[in-house]
């Protein structure tokens, strides 16, 4: 694997300072529009405390750590939108955690809003340091607990992680892949939902630099190489549109623009597609200068000019000018088929339409004379459903977290009540999450619904444009199985509350019971007591032992063996048996053998480990181990489908791993084909493998339909760089049209 170089730090003080200058200049620039009587001195004394403060401090690269809280503050105004407050509290965010500063001084200094917002900063701060992934999930509710008090918190925060983004290099590997995870398990969906799309991108292309080394460098390659292409195809594309709106009056920008490396390399994983074949590696984007009475009217001109010169794809237009999405941003979609047979996305939105698709939220404050905007209240929706998933008190925060980023991501649909009201909702929706979303008492009695006047049970998925009117009854209660029927984190959280209500109401016959017979034993149901037989009867909680005892899976007749001792109760001594040991017999083959790896930072000795099955490593694979709790040491892929999950939340359970080279040993690994059906196709394939290349193959099972094949190889491999040989030998037959290496 190439390692990154990092350039060596090596100014000296004059130079530094000069730098920092040079920087805090920058940031007044930037803020010169927004600033007001006595704005300039506050930044001033916000720069002085922070430089102060931070004065001995390094970052991992050597500079002086003020440029980072500088740095931070710039794109919170350049590239986010935020004024002359949050630039304060860029500032000054690390400085209550990491230095002498205190919140008092802040506030005395600032007022109560400034340090209201750096005080969010600091808890969110604790996120990145934390040591178990319950905390860092508590955390991560606090940080949407601020999100829905005052936005510019998480604003700042994804301000702070870009800049650490961007400035990875110096970091060591195993720091990088705990951050690049964490960075798109969270910080990347959130920005998605606050409708920041070129951080978000830019978070997920520097996420991927980190954790997918190879395929972010081909990909990168492979767009420098076709620039001038794609160029020259754009303007063709453009010209006749370009002539037909200067003719009509219209005031635009008319651009085409590269889609980001990580969206690319989704279609190419989804879709199993070559780069080649992404078609929308690029959109065209059409800016109108129009009047707000005028955006949706000039937007639909555009699109009609637009399919006069080319054919659109009807699937594939989207109206967000009609029914924006749930996080602010409107728009006009439609895919045409441009010169050449290429299809080509075009995006069609007026300026204040792509200020909002390119702030997001932060551009609330900009429009927040006059009316509220369908955007506004929009978001004011989503906070006020943060507040209600976050205000119910949820064991499992874990749960929780994988709920709200589900939801962060996924697409919407717009289905209506039967008054026709209009709801959102996240595709995958069920009729279960549309009565919830009315009401949580809606959903904890609903037997049915009707869509569309017809009857569906509560599990019916639900798309755009259906009316829905939900069926009640007073008999009816959540049950266990409700949970697999919806998609929406409100929901879950509404059921999962109604369930541990039941199970108190039940538990407490349970606890009656208990202390009867507790009773007759002359003891008290003291805490003490209650705790002995938790532990005895292997119970998480007193209230699981209670409910246990009342759904008689737990008998108390071994309460007889107990002693008492005055009030207590003293559990029976377990008997010894005598300890006999089994050798199991080896029993692996040998091509299946784990290899030998180094595992840094232990003493050289061998440490068992298994290589895990969701993604199943190779040598020459980039990996990481990753420490258990019940099965040692697992060797995961750093791109394997659980790794951002294992990293971003279990970061301390992380060991740096690497191979070594052993030719004896072989790994199992698969590979997908698919290819047209030709005579012989199948002979070639395994002669390439087990003939010349001389590898075994394990298992092979082809399926043929309407011409085409798709087969399963299963081969016994050494390393990573024999199965890409493989691979490359494979994709010389004709008629093979890809070749992917299975997951699991």
């Amino acid at each position: 694997m190439e390692t990154v170089t990092v350039q060596k730090y090596n100014l000296d003080e004059e130079q530094e300072k000069k730098e920092i200058v040079r920087h805090y200049r920058a940031l007044l620039r930037a803020l010169k529009p927004r600033l007001k009587k006595g704005d300039r001195e506050l930044v001033r004394t916000a720069f002085e405390m922070a430089a102060d403060a931070h004065k001995d401090m390094r970052r991992k690269s050597g500079e002086p750590y003020i440029l980072h809280p500088l740095a931070v503050a710039q794109i919170t105004v350049e590239e986010i939108g935020l004024g002359v407050r949050s630039a304060i509290c860029a500032l000054l965010h690390d400085t209550v955690e990491d230095t002498e500063v205190t919140l008092e001084d802040v506030e005395r200094e600032f007022g109560t809003e400034i340090a209201h917002i750096v005080n969010g900063l600091t808890k969110i701060s604790t996120v990145i340091d934390s040591n178990t992934s319950t905390t860092q999930a508590e955390n991560f509710k606090k940080i949407l607990l601020t999100l829905a008090d005052d936005p510019r918190v998480i604003l700042i925060k994804l301000a702070d992680r870009l800049h650490n983004m961007r400035t990875l290099d110096s970091m060591s590997r195993e720091k990088q892949l705990k951050i690049a995870s964490e960075t798109v398990f969270v910080y990347a969906p959130l920005a998605h939902r606050l409708g920041l799309y070129i951080i978000k991108s830019e978070l997920e292309d520097l996420a991927m630099k980190y954790t997918e080394q190879d395929k972010y460098r081909e990909i990168a390659r492979r767009l420098k190489e076709t620039k001038r292409e794609r160029t020259r195809y754009i303007n063709e594309f453009i010209k006749p549109i370009k002539e037909v709106l200067q003719e009509e009056g219209f005031d635009f920008e008319i651009y085409g623009r590269p889609k980001s490396i990580h969206s690319i390399w989704n279609k190419i994983k989804t879709k199993g597609v070559q780069f080649e074949e992404v078609y929308d590696l690029f959109a065209i984007r059409i800016i109108l200068d129009s009047a707000v009475e005028k955006e949706k009217a000039d937007c639909w001109k555009v699109y009609s000019i637009i399919t006069d010169f080319y054919h659109p794809s009807p699937e594939r237009t989207r109206d967000w000018l009609s029914n924006p999405k749930s996080n602010g941003y409107e728009a006009l979609h439609v895919t045409v088929m441009g010169p050449n047979g290429k299809w080509v996305e075009v995006q069609i939105r007026s300026k204040r339409m792509n200020d909002y698709a390119e702030k997001g939220v932060a551009a609330h404050w900009r429009y927040k004379e006059g009316n509220q905007t369908v955007q506004e209240s929009k978001f004011e929706q989503w906070f006020t459903q943060i507040r209600e998933i976050l205000n119910s008190p949820d064991s499992n925060t874990l749960d929780f977290l994988a709920d709200f980023k589900s939801n962060l991501f996924t697409e919407e649909i717009y289905v209506y009540t039967p008054k026709g009201d209009l709801k959102i909702l996240p595709v995958g929706s069920t009729a279960l999450d549309f009565a919830y979303s009315i009401h949580s008492a809606v959903g904890n009695k609903c037997i049915g619904a009707k869509v569309n006047y017809k009857l569906v049970p509560l599990s019916h998925k639900l798309r755009s444009g259906d009316q829905v009117e939900i069926i009640t009854s007073n008999k009816q209660k959540p049950s266990d199985d409700w949970l697999n029927f919806v998609l929406t984190a409100k929901a879950k959280s509404k059921i999962k509350d109604a369930l541990k209500e039941e199970k108190r109401k039940v538990a407490m016959d349970g606890k009656e019971l208990l202390e009867r017979k507790l009773d007759h034993m002359k003891v008290s149901a003291s805490q003490y007591n209650i705790n002995e037989l938790v532990q005895f009867y292997k119970q998480p909680s007193p209230l699981d032992l209670y409910y246990q005892i009342a759904v008689r899976n737990i008998d108390l007749k071994e309460l007889k063996q107990f002693n008492v001792l005055g009030d207590k109760l003293e559990p029976p001594k377990p008997v010894k048996l005598p300890e006999v040991v089994i050798e199991e017999p080896h029993q692996k083959q040998p091509s299946k053998k784990d290899a030998e790896l180094i595992i840094f930072g232990e003493s050289s000795d061998k440490i068992a480990y298994k290589l895990a099955n969701c993604c199943r490593p190779i040598p020459g694979d980039d990996v990481f181990g990753f420490i258990t709790a019940s099965e040692g040491l697992k060797i995961h892929r750093t791109n394997c489908p659980n790794a951002a999950q294992l990293l971003a939340h279990y970061g301390h359970r992380v060991v740096k791993t690497k191979w070594v080279k052993n030719r004896e040993i072989s790994f199992l690994t698969g590979l997908r084909i698919v290819g047209m059906d030709d005579v012989g196709v199948i002979h070639k394939i395994t002669n390439i493998i087990s003939g010349e290349l001389k590898i075994n193959i394990a298992g092979l099972t082809i399926e043929s339909k309407e011409g085409l094949f798709e087969g399963l190889i299963k081969v016994f491999v050494h390393d990573k760089d024999e199965l890409e040989e493989l691979v490359t030998r494979l994709k010389g037959l004709d008629g093979i049209q890809s070749i992917n290496r299975l997951e699991d």
